[in-house]
């Protein structure tokens, strides 16, 4: 494995770096640190501007490489199941905790969302807006996101049943990712000054108070997760395996657990996931799906604070969290934007992306939800990594039956 760059290794630390730096220059400059806000600008028209392609292409490809079926066919359509049940779950939990507890309560920051306000559209008309648009060129618009996946999608399905990534298409798509990447990455590494830039403008305006404004969301957001971890883990486990199934996790589960909070990374996770699966007797053909597909899909930590970002924004924007309509939508974005490029360098950032998106808040909701996001990331990807050992065992539950894990008797012994 080719050896990870200094900024990639530490690009987290950096990125906190610039935001800090970023900071402290609005407090200490104030009003006056707008002058270096077209930095952030010029940052986040990027973003924008890479969002649509990047979406599009990668999950076209992904789709489009998926050639054999049979019983992959069945761990596929079982993970997909897990992954979204799982997510339900964690959004119910986080949607009930924001109904009671509004994360921004008492925040200082006021913006106007009147300039996005329109008419009300009817059921119907919201279905067919939020599915599809009626003219191709539309696609290409980052407010069109839901189309242009469900677009996608169906792209993808058509490569696969064309020859898969063998043909001129799929080859071609891959390609165009790999390119889409190394381009993210060139992008990401504008990110600490961009991000940095746009904070040195936003405290210089809205001053000390802004950072204050974060502490009631992380007071919610850190109980709420080991909360859910604490119950709900131990819950798929018995459901999975039964008495044994739950003896197994729990003496597996810490070792990713831990790995997971230290280097904040679910990929780096995989390898310590792959032996906790193997300890608890999880088949390896479950295990080598499931894994690298939770590392970029599964994530309902993620979830969690999707939910909680889009709460928040609702507060600061002076909009009522309420009403079926919106649960609804704030679980589907939610689910997009963890399931959507979360493996990617800058993911995170891609996800927060997609909610202003697809609310339509305007571009200064980003990097106030960017700062949420980071604060929140030890043990987002801690749930959302270690929850990829539990998604396994649930999937070889559904694939090979409950008695599954007297098929594959290990020695049960720690990671």
């Amino acid at each position: 494995m080719a050896k990870k760059s200094f900024f990639s290794k530490w690009f987290s630390l950096i990125l906190l770096g610039g935001i800090a730096l970023g900071a402290i220059a609005g407090l200490i400059f104030g009003e006056k640190a707008a002058v270096v806000k077209p930095l952030g600008d010029i940052f986040l028209n990027l973003m924008f501007t890479i969002v649509v392609p990047l979406v599009f292409v990668s999950i076209a490809m992904a789709v489009g490489n998926m050639v054999d079926m049979k019983r992959l066919g069945k761990i596929l359509g079982s993970t997909v199941a897990v992954f979204i049940f799982t997510g339900a779950i964690a959004a119910i939990f986080v949607l009930v905790t924001v109904t009671v507890f509004p994360p921004a309560q008492g925040a200082n920051i006021v913006m106007d969302a009147s300039a996005q306000m329109g008419t009300p559209k009817t059921a119907g008309e919201l279905i067919v807006s939020s599915l599809t648009v009626s003219d191709f060129p539309e696609l290409l618009s980052r407010r069109n996101m839901l189309p242009l996946i469900v677009f996608a999608i169906l792209f993808g399905l058509a490569v696969s049943m064309s020859g898969g990534k063998e043909s001129a298409v799929g080859k071609l798509l891959n390609n165009l990712n790999d390119v889409i990447m190394k381009l993210v990455d060139f992008i990401m590494k504008f990110a600490p000054i961009g991000l940095g830039a746009y904070f040195a403008a936003l405290i210089g305006e809205f001053g000390p108070q802004l950072i204050g404004d974060y502490g009631r969301a992380l007071l919610i957001y850190y109980p709420l997760v080991f909360i859910y971890v604490g119950i709900m883990f131990p819950v798929y486990a018995y459901w999975a395996g039964g008495k044994e199934g739950l003896s197994r996790m729990l003496k597996n589960i810490f070792s990713p657990a831990i790995t997971a909070f230290a280097t904040q990374s679910s990929v780096a996770t995989i390898p310590v996931n792959k032996k906790a699966c193997e300890n608890i007797g999880v088949p390896d053909d479950v295990s080598d799906i499931v894994l690298p597909m939770g590392a970029t899909m599964h994530m309902d930590g993620s979830v969690i604070s999707s939910i909680l970002k889009i709460s928040f924004l609702y507060g600061i924007f002076g909009m009522p969290f309420t009403g079926v309509g919106t649960f609804a939508m704030s679980f589907v974005v939610a689910i997009l934007s963890a399931f959507v490029l979360s493996g990617v360098p800058g993911g995170g950032l891609v996800g927060e992306m997609l909610i202003v998106s697809m609310f339509n808040f305007p571009p200064e909701a980003f990097p106030i939800i960017a700062m949420i996001g980071f604060l929140v990331d030890p043990p987002a990807t801690m749930a959302n990594s270690s929850g990829d050992t539990i998604a396994s065992m649930m999937v070889t539950r559904l694939v090979e039956g409950k008695d599954w894990i007297k098929k594959h008797i290990v020695p049960a012994r720690e990671a």
